[in-house]
């Protein structure tokens, strides 16, 4: 597989993806339609902030399966845009979470006690000894606006020099910001509240702006420290916060543009402190996230869990192994019944049965929704395929029970209009060996690979050895046959493995015949993964 990295990153990470066996190529200063011809062919896109991915890009890389950043924020990649084209967006939220952390505590103190004024009047000569009257952490009261990761960390350090936790995340929990120490509060008492104010949010159109010209009023004197993403914090409201005296100080680490404009009234007041976004700039933290995203793109590249895909299905890591066969199982089952059903669908359910009910499933439903569509004129895969699914009004059901009988583990994918469906059921026999064990309730047991015919037909002498003589001339050898049937002399279901597809005309001289009442190609791939 081939790697673009198009910003630059640890070289750790570039090595990881090497030693894995992918070809890794570097275009740091790549941009408009150069760097739409280098996507064109390249499997895996890694990005940090300076390259932006948008519709346009990946339009143009037609075989990308995933997009990595080097970092937490994805402001610069449409993870929409990503999702229709079927490609995995992915961060490194942990590698640089102690780095922002500590950069954010670094900023509050250089803000509150005028270390870098103080440190460049001195430099400049000036003994200024008098001139600054700092404020101490210790007993203040520390407002969090977004209590993820960073947020918490920052939370964890600031709470042992002595400071008040409150936070405002509307995601989050009561009984979580508890359990971290900090009181959960709306934004209005959170900045009613806080000495310091620290913004760990992400960029999004909900967040941009957020705290504007009336919450730094609200905030009545203290300090903001913004090390989390540029936009957040409303940079003219905050200039003018601090300089006319509303806001006491604060330090700003990041921009609403990069590189900051010369002209930015963050830059004229004397009380801000301002640094060139280093929040993520150690060593340390760019070796961690170049080789987390650089392990996550090889994963993408090896069908296994995607582990901070902001866009797919995953499943927990330690989950993984017991999932995996399911996932194959599932888009198998829903390819049979696709095939087989007649119609476009619009309902799939998928029902888990058994020890896999007990499994995190999401990965297996987008598979089975993967082999449900695969029928129509859709570019699907498991990342695109719950939002394919959304978009084309087909109703998704998901059920679950810890009963199943006769086996183990099932798995059911049931595809239908809401006047018929057909249902395929599919089992793992020693582990990791798929199994059809059931269509539209009749038993069988078919190994699904390959080429298939799936036959429904009467229960009467000589239908088999009328399909394996027509079959036989027409040079069709038969690998394996499962056959099912409700009464004698009802209806009954077959199931052919194949050596060779059929032929239009020996399909339609199997159902001249007056005993066959149906007959479906199945086509799936073969043991080696081919089509």
């Amino acid at each position: 597989m081939r790697v673009l990295v198009t910003d630059p990153i640890a070289e750790p990470g570039l090595e990881r993806l090497r030693e894995a066996g992918h070809t890794v190529e570097t275009g740091y200063e790549l941009e408009g339609e150069a760097l739409h011809d280098a996507v064109a062919d390249v499997h895996g896109l890694i990005v940090r902030s300076g390259t932006r991915v948008d519709e346009a890009l990946l339009g143009a890389a037609l075989d990308l399966v995933i997009v990595g950043r080097a970092g937490i924020g994805v402001d610069n990649i449409d993870v929409d845009a990503a999702t229709d084209h079927g490609v995995v967006v992915a961060n490194a939220p942990e590698g640089n979470v102690r780095a922002a952390a500590e950069h954010t505590v670094a900023m509050s103190f250089a803000v509150a006690r005028s270390i870098p004024q103080a440190h460049a009047r001195l430099t400049a000569g000036e003994w200024a000894k008098d001139d600054y009257l700092g404020t101490e952490l210790g007993g203040a009261t520390l407002g969090i606006v977004g209590l993820g990761r960073v947020g918490q960390e920052v939370g964890k350090r600031l709470d042992g020099l002595g400071m008040e936790l409150v936070a405002y995340d509307p995601y989050i929990g009561e009984e979580r910001a508890e359990r971290l120490g900090a009181e959960l509060v709306d934004l209005g008492t959170c900045l009613d509240r806080a000495d310091f104010l620290t913004v760990h949010t992400p960029l999004t159109p909900e967040t941009e702006g957020l705290i504007g010209t009336e919450e730094l009023e609200a905030l009545g004197g203290g300090f903001v420290v913004n090390c989390a993403r540029g936009g957040v914090v409303d940079e003219p409201a905050l200039a003018a916060a601090v300089a006319d005296g509303p806001v006491d100080g604060a330090a700003v680490d990041v921009f609403a543009d990069e590189p900051v404009d010369p002209d930015s009234p963050l830059l004229d007041v004397d009380d801000i402190v301002v640094t060139p976004h280093l929040g993520a700039a150690t060593s340390a933290a760019q070796e961690h996230v170049a080789v987390s995203i650089a392990e996550q793109v090889a994963a993408a590249f090896a069908d296994e869990p995607v582990v901070n895909a902001l866009n797919a299905p995953s499943v927990d890591e330690s989950a993984f192994p017991r999932v995996r066969p399911y996932v194959d199982l599932a888009e198998t089952a829903g390819r049979v019944a696709a095939q087989t059903f007649d119609g476009r669908p619009a309902e799939v359910r998928v029902r888990y049965e058994g020890d896999i009910a007990e499994e995190e499933v999401d990965l297996v439903t987008a598979s089975a929704l993967k082999g449900a569509f695969s029928t129509l004129e859709w570019q699907v895969n498991a990342v695109n395929a719950p939002r394919l699914a959304e978009e084309r009004g087909v109703e998704v059901t998901e059920e679950k029970t810890r009963q199943a009988a006769d086996f183990q583990s099932l798995v059911t994918v049931s595809v239908g209009d809401g006047d018929d469906d057909v249902s395929v059921c599919g089992t793992l026999f020693a582990g990791e060996d798929p199994r059809i064990v059931r269509i539209d309730g009749y038993r069988v047991d078919a190994v699904p690979y390959g080429h298939m015919l799936v036959a429904r037909n009467y229960d009467t002498p000589g239908v088999l050895g009328f399909v394996g003589t027509v079959l036989g001339d027409a040079g069709v050898n038969i690998a394996g046959m499962f056959n099912g049937r409700e009464t004698i002399g009802g209806e009954a279901l077959t199931v052919y493995n194949l050596d060779d597809p059929v032929p239009d005309e020996v399909h339609q001289t199997l159902l001249d015949d007056e005993r066959i009442l149906e007959f479906k190609r199945i086509e799936l791939d073969d043991p080696n993964g081919q089509a």
